[in-house]
């Protein structure tokens, strides 16, 4: 069965696999989803006995049908190798009443390693499918993790270069260390004044910006994304539910068939889309349980059936998740209009200029599948504290939502279906977060002494990712407004 994309604003044009990985975005301004959402057709049993890297051909050669056998695992094998810290790549540990399926054992520590290190393969092979001869511009706005993740699956890869900006005063501390060092001559890392929605914004309306391509045309440059926005990082990320589901079932946690839980900390809404895409392949998910921080967007949308952006932005502990405006919920606005791209048009068109949509009583029928809730800050670093003291596991911030969302969701439901919490980061990189929570009080040391006063206590060793910035020197220091983001793009690539 071949499966063809086509935009969530459109009017039914279809583009293959690798053509909407090259566009990232449609000419519509509207995503990319698939026509439909194909069977996962291989038993649970069978699944047990496979790899990270089988179970992600699996499922990926479903959904990405123009791509050849051989591409596709060529693909797999150069992203899930021994750039992660083991052979599992998303091992599942159990703690405090749930399971954790940490998705931070690649390169940069955080779940965006998971499709950001099969991306450029994917896009890559894309552009030579399709016989594409511009280089390929990566732009990209980070709330923290995607920059670092995409610098680290881009840098030095022939044919493409890679813009990231980033929210100066946004991210942690070694969030943005890990950006500001990234090695490689394709690499650009920008700081903007604004926050990241400011950023995701002007990266948006660069996309859709026509004489701009035709400038990149004419030089010999085209855009392409590596946000969660392409549908070559959403359809990697499907394969970790998969995987977890199939571990559970391996191990006697459930039996083939059996229902589980899901709960996953959400800023951008790619993640947990990737679960309910896992859903409707069949996975046997029962709900998909949304966590929030302080913005807390997405948990008043689930209540009211209204996303109202018209809010303070908070900067929170987990800045991966300090969002106003979750892109990918559109893909799910799409799915809950009854694939009505225009409605979905008016949808998005109030949201951007009003600021604000409401869903009818019919689509809200629709997110039977999602329990929202969210985490204050001091909730969160309660719950950092109380899964170190009940079950001397540390978790990070992003995480730390999530297990307190879990636990409001069971007070609110009493179902104690077995439940794998999205692990979505390394503790290490908020140790000033975590040090708070667990110690009490962090001491007045650098991140990098907590980083060792964490792994003394936790007995986990600190990972590659974060000595290796130790000592790096910084080799990106412009700063920009967000409305001089296309100048200085043109400015690094060298077009006047």
């Amino acid at each position: 069965m071949q499966v063809l994309y086509k935009s969530t604003r459109g009017k039914g044009e279809t583009v293959t696999a690798s053509m909407a990985i090259l566009k990232g975005l449609s000419e519509d301004g509207g995503l990319f989803v698939p026509t439909e959402i194909p069977k996962l057709d291989v038993p649970a049993e069978k699944l047990a006995q496979m790899t990270y890297q089988e179970t992600a051909y699996e499922v990926m050669s479903r959904f990405l049908t123009d791509f050849t056998e051989e591409e596709l695992k060529n693909c797999i094998a150069n992203a899930y190798d021994e750039k992660f810290d083991t052979s599992e790549i998303a091992p599942l540990h159990e703690a405090d009443g749930a399971y954790y399926l940490e998705l931070f054992h690649g390169a940069t520590i955080a779940f965006k390693d998971m499709a950001l290190s099969i991306l450029p393969h994917l896009m890559t092979t894309a552009a030579k499918k399709n016989a594409v001869k511009n280089e390929i511009v990566i732009l990209t706005a980070t709330s923290g993790d995607t920059g670092k993740a995409a610098l680290a699956g881009f840098a030095d890869v022939p044919g493409t270069r890679i813009i990231v900006f980033y929210p100066k005063h946004g991210v942690s501390p070694i969030q943005e260390k890990q950006m500001v060092t990234q090695k490689g001559d394709n690499t650009y890392v920008v700081g903007i004044t604004g926050n990241f929605d400011d950023a995701q914004t002007a990266v948006k309306k660069m996309f859709n910006d026509r004489e701009l391509a035709a400038e990149l045309d004419a030089a010999g440059f085209q855009f392409s994304s590596a946000n969660s926005i392409n549908i070559g990082r959403l359809v990697p990320q499907i394969v970790y539910y998969v995987y977890a589901y199939s571990r559970l079932v391996g191990q006697g946690k459930v039996k083939a068939g059996e229902k589980i839980n899901v709960v996953v900390p959400t800023g951008n809404f790619g993640n947990i889309l990737a679960a309910y895409y896992a859903k409707q392949m069949g996975l046997p998910i029962n709900k998909l349980v949304c966590a929030s921080n302080e913005n807390k967007v997405l948990f008043d949308f689930f209540r009211t059936g209204t996303y109202d952006r018209k809010r303070d932005f908070i900067l929170t502990t987990s800045p991966s998740m300090d969002i106003l405006i979750s892109s990918n919920l559109e893909r799910l606005i799409y799915r809950l209009t009854g694939e009505d791209a225009q409605k979905c048009a008016e949808l998005m068109k109030s949201l951007s200029e009003g600021g604000e949509y409401t869903i009818t009583d019919e689509m809200k029928k629709g997110l039977v599948d999602f329990y929202g809730n969210y985490c204050s800050e001091e909730e969160t670093k309660e719950t950092i504290h109380n899964v170190y003291k009940n079950s001397d596991y540390v978790i990070d911030p992003h995480t730390a939502v999530a297990a307190g969302v879990y636990k409001k969701y069971l007070k609110d439901t009493d179902d104690h279906t077995v439940t794998v919490i999205a692990s979505t980061a390394s503790p290490y990189k908020f140790t000033r977060s975590v040090m708070d929570a667990v110690a009490d009080k962090a001491e007045d040391k650098d991140d990098f002494a907590l980083a060792d006063q964490l792994s003394a206590i936790s007995g986990v060793k600190v990972p590659k990712a974060v000595e290796e910035i130790r000592t790096a020197p910084v080799l990106h220091d412009i700063v920009v407004d967000a409305p001089d983001m296309p100048d200085t793009v043109k400015k690094v690539l060298g077009i006047h």
